[in-house]
């Protein structure tokens, strides 16, 4: 994964990662009240080939465990074709031809 609040035009996005197309969201209380803004953020990320999963903050310090095995499982999940990156030699990663 990238750093933190790496730019991704219109929102940042607290973590991502390209290879996988993949953004981690983690929450504080805040977003509880506003979750119609969270959601339409997590539409226009969808809308643009990334998975986004969100925790609270809580579980990630209370059942961190559980949380990175969740990230774990997801990008075990493969890409469908549409959504795998060109390599610079032209090929796809995530097992695409070259």
């Amino acid at each position: 994964m990238t750093g933190h609040h790496v730019f991704l035009p219109p929102p940042l996005v607290d973590f991502v990662c390209h290879r996988h197309r993949l953004v981690i969201e983690l929450d504080g209380g805040q977003h509880a009240i506003d979750a119609g803004k969270d959601a339409k953020r997590d539409d226009w990320l969808r809308s643009k080939g990334y998975r986004v999963l969100r925790f609270w903050n809580s579980d990630v310090f209370e059942n961190r465990d559980s949380v990175l095995q969740t990230i774990l499982d997801s990008v075990a999940v493969p890409l469908p074709p549409s959504l795998t990156l060109p390599l610079k030699g032209g090929g796809k990663e995530n097992g695409g031809s070259e």
